[in-house]
């Protein structure tokens, strides 16, 4: 998906989650402000009152200079002094409750962002996810999200003062000499091109760092889970190989970074200096002719030097509003719809009509991994509501990839998956997880409580319902936990095993009652008999709903209602087991050969 990058739309690159454009980005700044507007109107009319307090110090310091110079008075000077000292004072007090609002303001609207990321994330088709990976989800969640709070808790708020004091100090420059202020705009100048030289290339320089972290991240987590097979493969210098190169690249984006900000630093320093200069000689001209008085020409002074503080922090924010823009731009890219790559758009959900009923037809399927070869050719199969179907074949026959389009992880390339008569694909992602649930042997135990990895599955589960869901897939090792449902699980607390993680994750389904459930070799960890155990517990509590297995123990299909036989892509016999055993086919032979017994080749057929 990619749109023009001058009309504000999302930027994505293939296999990456969208970018934000920067309309969308000034768009959701603006919601998110809204949200919250009482809040951030007090802090810039505190803002802007301290500045305005800041302004009273120079301006009383001119008064002293022309009094002084006039033969005024000691207390004419000291009610002048006093005066400076109220003025900082209450410029102290006005900034730090104007400080105060800027962090309440932040640490809410960062709250906010969180809560519509963790919202977004879940909705997104498990297909993007698995393409982005997990690295660029992760990044996104934790720095670029951290990222975009600091600048609405700090650079912000910091932003919003600085420009309201350099409004200020340069219309007290003016309201004093309007002569002397153009002199101290002009000399700004040189502010205004480096700072545009600087912004014209900034954007896509955090873009492309914030990328090559996002992509560090996903090779580092993929290296670090598959630790023990990359030992066994030998894979070690590959992978270090492709973590150097990923180093390289963050190293490369973030020299880039480094260069702009090296450039624009030093050419902000020597731009400050130019007004003061200006000022002074103009100045010190014209008080020379008796046009303006001294007081006059170092209060100017002073408020060209006092602007420097708040130019400083803009310019220095600048950057940080360039980077944290770019984290932005990264964490709203999870509001555009994504185009999945293997077939087209999913509705909204307010497009997609409602399933008549729970058949699943697969009519004419194929579908290959990106450019690679055909994985699944032509498949047809068609599942009755309340059967049970297992699928068996051998390694690399396209079950697993048959499953994920069952439950619309994927699009086929061709054909159609539907349940009750709409595409799968076509479901919302809430409305698909309550029509069809995948099962595999990969689970997540998730930090906090047994309960709290249960109630997921079904938020007003009753304690009885959680433990029966528990003791329904086998899990009698629940019981034994010092804490029961409030035992803490994970890191620093009770760690599960992987059989035990299996059962959790299988209690949950029982906990979701979908109406179809597909078990890609869901019970693989578990030992034989404490598997079987538990498809036969899972088999009677969704009763009268669709299980498809992906069987790799023969049982499984020797219980099953039908037995789907694939090879080499297709689905070459059909029917129930006592049929196939009989038939003669492929079925037949791995049936025999599990039992230990010799069959002659099995006969080239499809059984329907």
């Amino acid at each position: 998906m990619t749109t023009s990058h001058m009309d504000g739309g999302p930027e994505a690159m293939p296999g990456h989650l969208p970018v934000a454009g920067p309309h969308q980005v000034r768009r959701a700044a603006w919601a998110l402000i809204r949200r919250d507007a009482r809040t951030f109107t007090a802090m810039i009319v505190f803002n802007a009152l301290a500045a305005a307090a800041g302004l009273v110090g120079p301006w009383l310091l001119g008064r002293i200079v022309n009094t002084v110079k006039d033969g005024g008075s000691v207390e004419a000077v000291d009610r002048l002094a006093l005066g400076i000292l109220v003025a900082a004072l209450a410029q102290l007090l006005l900034a730090r409750h104007a400080r105060h609002l800027g962090h309440r303001f932040g640490e809410r609207t960062l709250a906010r962002i969180r809560e519509q990321f963790v919202d977004r994330a879940l909705a997104l088709p498990a297909s993007v996810v698995e393409r982005a990976g997990a690295g660029d989800l992760t990044a996104r969640g934790t720095s670029d999200v951290a990222t975009a709070g600091q600048t609405l808790r700090d650079t912000g708020p910091d932003v919003f003062v600085a420009a309201v004091q350099a409004l200020f100090i340069l219309g007290a420059v003016f309201l004093l000499d309007p002569l002397l202020g153009a002199c101290g705009v002009l000399g700004l100048i040189g502010i205004w091109f480096a700072t545009r030289w600087y912004l014209r290339r900034a954007r896509a320089a955090y873009l492309a760092q914030g990328e090559a972290h996002s992509a560090l991240a996903e090779v580092l987590a993929a290296t670090a889970s598959g630790a023990r097979t990359i030992e066994a493969f030998g894979l070690r210098e590959r992978r270090i190989a492709d973590s150097e190169k990923e180093i390289e690249r963050c190293v490369v984006s973030r020299e880039r970074t480094l260069f702009l900000r090296s450039v624009l630093f030093p050419s902000i320093d020597i731009s400050y200096v130019v007004p003061v200069v200006a000022v002074l000689l103009v100045g010190g001209t014209l008080h020379g002719h008796g046009a303006v008085s001294l007081g006059t020409v170092i209060a100017s002074a002073l408020y060209l030097r006092q602007l420097s503080q708040p130019l400083d922090t803009i310019l220095q924010r600048v950057e940080e509003l360039q980077s944290s823009g770019a984290s932005f731009a990264r964490v709203e890219g999870l509001a555009v719809e994504p185009t999945e790559p293997s077939g087209p758009a999913a509705p909204p959900a307010s497009a997609a009509r409602a399933p008549e009923d729970d058949r699943i037809d697969v009519c004419g399927v194929h579908f290959a991994y990106g450019d690679g070869a055909e994985v699944l050719r032509g498949v047809d199969l068609s599942v009755r509501p309340g059967e049970r179907l297992a699928v068996v074949g051998p390694s690399g026959a396209g079950k697993t990839t048959l499953s994920r389009l069952l439950a619309g992880v994927d699009a086929p390339a061709k054909g159609a998956v539907t349940v009750g008569g709409v595409p799968v694909i076509d479901l919302s992602p809430e409305r698909l997880r309550r029509q069809v649930v995948l099962v595999t042997q990969e689970h997540h135990v998730f930090l906090g409580t047994l309960r709290d990895n249960l109630v997921i599955a079904a938020e007003s589960a009753t304690d009885d319902e959680l433990l029966a869901a528990l003791k329904a897939v086998g899990a009698e090792w629940a019981a034994e936990l010092p804490g029961g449902l409030d035992s803490e699980l994970g890191s620093g607390a009770h760690r599960l095993t992987g059989a035990q993680a299996q059962q959790l994750a299988l209690a949950r389904v029982v906990l979701a009652d979908p109406h179809t459930l597909i078990l890609d070799e869901a019970t693989a960890l578990l030992d034989p008999t404490t598997a079987r155990h538990t498809e036969r517990a899972l088999a009677a509590v969704l009763r009268g709903r669709t299980v498809i297995a992906i069987a790799h123990r023969l049982q499984t299909a020797h219980d099953a209602d039908r037995v789907a036989v694939m090879e080499d892509g297709r689905v070459t016999e059909l029917g129930t087991h006592e049929d196939l055993v009989t038939s003669g086919g492929s079925y037949a032979a791995l049936w025999h050969s599990w039992h230990g017994e010799h069959l002659p080749a099995p006969r080239s057929r499809a059984h329907t």
